[in-house]
């Protein structure tokens, strides 16, 4: 018990390393993998510009592209589809429903299975057989059924086959399958085919079929499949080689490893696409099975990534400039974390050639002892031919028997660089395609998609050895995974495959890049400035004025940075009052620099009376002196933008009156809402005006007094609204069968420098029935007190309502109406800094009393504050329309 408590206790203390390891890794100064994409484009932004298809069925997982037929095949739930690939949209696709029969699903019903999810039948292979067919299998609600389909008018052409030896039964179940040639129609697939049988290889058909070894050395062991390739090694041979087809998959360790916490691995296995199985020993078995462990680690951390999530081969000239990628992830549920590794065939092909694994003593160990010839595993030569061994049938008993015991090799397949090419935090990679595109400096970049397991894309560049997410794009608005993703460079396009449907995205979108310094700075092979927009190269056949910086994303723009698109506004606000001065950054990559009159703002903190946050830049108690104008640049490759540009005035007076903004600017100057702390029916009257100047025009006076009056007018129906409303308040809430809590605003009220002037106000809900709305609305309701001279001012935020929490249904109330989009003396706009909306937080409401004689107890920033909420609720799903705040 002492031994195992320790053992266990290490592998505790193991487990709590590789976290701390894992959690400390991108902040490393030595090395920085968790990389950064440049622009953010969510789904209401992106959806006008791709087509989708979605049709009767759900789980569209399988496709099969046909560039030369222009066809886009689609293998969802209970249904086929061949789409147009120009527009997969259009009312022209094609559809065959195939559903499991009703009996069929009884049965699947009575096994325990899920009616919801698994008693269907799910399209999991679909390929082409040959010239006029394709042959289709899907799970039949667990008994697997194949057909052959007639390409041109899209029908069954034969009756349905047995395909419990081609198929899986379960659709959650790992799978990859190839048709090889038209002519033999080898069908070669791996999975777990029936429910109490281990997963393994098989060559389905031609006669005889073939399948892995289960004793006494068990090849597979809870092998997970992903993906699959032949690779044509015959071509052009010397030795007059075969093909091999090679495996991709992730099973249970069998051999030691470093860490006991990890009981899975990655694996690449090889089968000879010639291999006929032996003549007594290994019969209707591999004679040529051999697998290897890949390892997708960080050297420096030894933070190992050990699950393979899917693979995507890119075939060269030849098998020795062929290269696939794998995206790599960790095995324990509640971190995410993945990698992408790049390999050569021909590192892996070495370790095949290299030393085996043997069992000793229950444990794997290297082989050292005499190794038969032929070569175990390897493939028919005329080395083989000219010894009389011109089939696997000839092989000797000794040489088929080691093979038997020694499918594994000693040696592991490294990526290039011994490193990953990409490493991310927090996202879960589940699906990569591979696109190579030829950039204006004449070289071919690899260009990586990749999709996550929310329904994100991530679009990267490889320069130099290293990745550069160029965008991310929010595909699905509902976070689901992207289950199957093909890509097309005839039309241009990436098609993804999901639960709800099919999206047809533009491997391009470069007229999202509005400046010629957002053009350069995105580093998109795709894209490049001609002087005025920001074009796709290959629409132009004339390139000589087009510019373009994969490598550095800094060179070849001649123009001013500070002349290009410029958004100005206007502030005015009150002497002491906190004004934030947002600086929305369309890069992720480029950080705010601040300047006042032409001047570097230098230290942000309590004393200097500025914070600077992802939203934007706060003035803490503004002052006479704080007053100018304010310019924020976009930092991105040491190269400055100007972005922003703000005017502020402060003022002493509380009533100073609003006054003109230009109108080539996007916003407008309001005066603050003043609350007195008078009783409602002693309303103060604003203090006389100024006395004119000699020889004012006596219409003057009357425009004065016409403002005044108005003045007066205005604040009295609003002292009427606010006691009609809370006469309406105390209504509904003694109807309330019990009070709720404000669940997804934060209010805070803030006094001056003495704490006991400081009150903290819980609103009570006003739920849809008090305001005809489907939503919820805010009041907010002073406390008045001692206030002395100070104020209060309300910041206007976006409310949401909590989806769990829906209101019961009453009667209408009108509508008030909606506050104008316009900028308030406080710095807030009517709507919250985008920095909120890029992580679907939920708004607040701030009521804030400012003591213009104390210090603002305001000295944090907003972002610093909302991010710490927002994180403790970024797992709650949100109101995706709310509705909009009320004073």
């Amino acid at each position: 018990n002492m031994q195992r408590n320790e053992r266990w206790f290490k592998v505790s203390i193991l487990y709590c390393v590789m976290l701390s390891q894992l959690w400390a890794f991108p902040f490393s100064p030595s090395l920085d993998l968790d990389v950064t994409p440049r622009t953010t484009i969510f789904h209401k932004d992106f959806w006008s510009c791709n087509n989708g298809f979605t049709g009767s069925s759900q789980n569209y997982s399988t496709l099969l592209l046909e560039e030369e037929t222009g066809r886009l095949y689609v293998g969802g739930r209970g249904a086929l589809y061949a789409l147009n690939t120009s527009n997969i949209s259009t009312s022209a696709n094609l559809t065959i429903d195939w559903n499991a029969s009703p009996e069929q699903k009884k049965q699947c019903l009575n096994k325990g299975r899920n009616n919801q999810t698994e008693c269907h039948n799910h399209i999991r292979f679909l390929q082409r057989f040959n010239e006029t067919h394709l042959y289709v299998c899907g799970t039949n609600a667990f008994r697997p059924l194949c057909v052959y389909i007639d390409a041109e008018r899209f029908n069954f052409s034969s009756g349905f086959e047995e395909g419990r030896d081609r198929c899986p039964y379960d659709p959650a179940k790992g799978f990859t399958g190839l048709l090889i040639g038209h002519s033999d129609g080898e069908m070669f697939t791996a999975s777990q085919y029936e429910f109490r049988s281990s997963p393994d290889i098989r060559r389905n058909f031609p006669f005889p079929t073939l399948r892995t070894e289960e004793a006494p050395t068990r090849w597979l062991l809870e092998a997970d499949f992903v993906g699959s390739v032949l690779l044509k090694e015959s071509i052009n041979s010397s030795i007059g080689d075969d093909d091999k087809i090679y495996f991709f998959f992730t099973e249970r360790s069998q051999e030691q490893v470093a860490y006991p916490s990890q009981t899975k691995v990655s694996r690449v296995a090889r089968v000879c696409k010639n291999d006929w199985g032996g003549q007594r020993t290994l019969q209707r078995k591999w004679t040529t099975f051999l697998k290897a462990r890949m390892v997708c680690s960080v050297p420096e951390y030894e933070l190992h990534l050990n699950v393979l999530r899917d693979v995507f081969v890119l075939q060269g000239r030849d098998v020795q400039s062929s290269i696939f990628y794998g995206v790599f992830g960790l095995e324990w549920k509640n971190i995410k974390a993945s990698a992408i590794c790049q390999y050569a065939f021909s590192d892996v092909r070495r370790v095949f050639e290299g030393p085996y694994m043997e069992v000793q003593d229950s444990k794997w160990r290297e082989y050292t002892g005499k190794v038969p010839e032929p070569r175990p595993g390897s493939c028919i030569t005329d080395v083989h031919r000219s010894q009389g061994i011109n089939s696997s049938r000839d092989l000797p008993d000794s040489v088929l028997t080691f093979a038997r015991r020694h499918p594994l090799m000693a040696k592991q397949v490294h990526p290039v660089d011994l490193r990953p090419l990409m490493f991310k935090r927090s996202v879960n990679y589940v699906k990569i395609a591979v696109h190579k595109e030829p950039a204006l400096d004449e070289n071919l970049y690899t260009v990586l998609f990749l999709g996550t397991d929310e329904g994100w894309l991530h679009k990267a560049v490889e320069v130099d050895g290293e990745t550069h997410i160029i965008e991310e794009l929010q595909i699905f608005a509902k976070p689901q995974p992207i289950e199957s993703m093909v890509t097309s460079a005839v039309q241009r396009s990436i098609y993804i495959g999901s639960h709800s449907g099919v999206i047809q995205v533009p491997m391009s979108a470069c007229q999202r890049y509005t400046s010629c310094y957002d053009c350069v700075f995105a580093r998109d092979p795709f894209c490049g400035w001609d002087g005025r927009v920001c074009v796709e190269i290959s629409s132009r056949p004339q390139r000589s004025n087009l510019t373009q910086d994969i490598s550095r994303g800094t060179r070849g723009c001649k123009e001013n940075p500070g002349n290009g698109p410029v958004i100005h506004r206007r502030r005015a606000v009150m002497s002491g009052d906190d004004v934030l001065l947002q600086c929305e950054l369309r890069s992720n990559l480029a950080t705010p620099r601040w300047t006042l009159n032409g001047k570097e703002l230098q230290g942000y903190g309590l004393s200097t009376g500025y914070r600077v946050g992802t939203d934007g830049l706060l003035i803490i108690g503004a002052r006479t002196q704080q007053g100018g104008s304010y310019r924020c640049f976009a930092v991105e490759n040491g190269v400055s933008v100007l972005v922003y540009l703000y005017t502020v005035k402060v003022h002493t007076d509380p009533y100073f009156p609003v006054e003109p903004t230009d109108s080539t600017e996007p916003t407008t100057i309001s005066s603050p809402v003043v609350f007195s702390t008078a009783s409602p029916t002693e309303q103060p009257l604003p203090s006389p005006p100024a006395p004119l100047p000699p020889g004012a025009n006596f219409q003057t006076y009357r425009h004065m007094e016409a403002i005044y009056i108005s003045l007066v007018a205005v604040l009295g129906g609003l002292c009427l609204v606010l006691t009609v409303v809370l006469l309406y308040v105390s209504f509904c809430t003694r109807r309330e069968s019990r009070s709720r809590k404000f669940s997804h605003q934060n209010l805070h009220v803030l006094g001056s420098s003495d704490r006991k002037r400081s009150s903290h106000l819980e609103l009570k809900t006003i739920s849809s029935h008090c305001n005809g709305r489907q939503g919820r609305r805010s009041i907010s309701v002073p406390t008045f007190g001692d206030f002395n001279d100070s104020f209060l001012q309300i910041i206007p935020g976006d409310d949401q309502m909590s989806p769990a929490k829906t209101p019961p249904p009453a009667p209408p109330l009108p509508n008030p109406p909606p506050l104008p989009n316009m900028d308030y003396a406080n710095g807030l706009s009517a709507t919250l800094p985008s920095v909120l909306r890029k992580m679907n937080g939920n708004s607040y409401v701030l009521l804030r009393q400012a003591d213009p004689e104390g210090m603002s107890p305001l000295y944090h920033s907003f972002t610093e504050e909302l991010n710490r909420i927002l994180e403790q609720r970024k797992h709650t799903q949100l109101d995706m329309h709310p509705d909009e705040s009320s004073i």
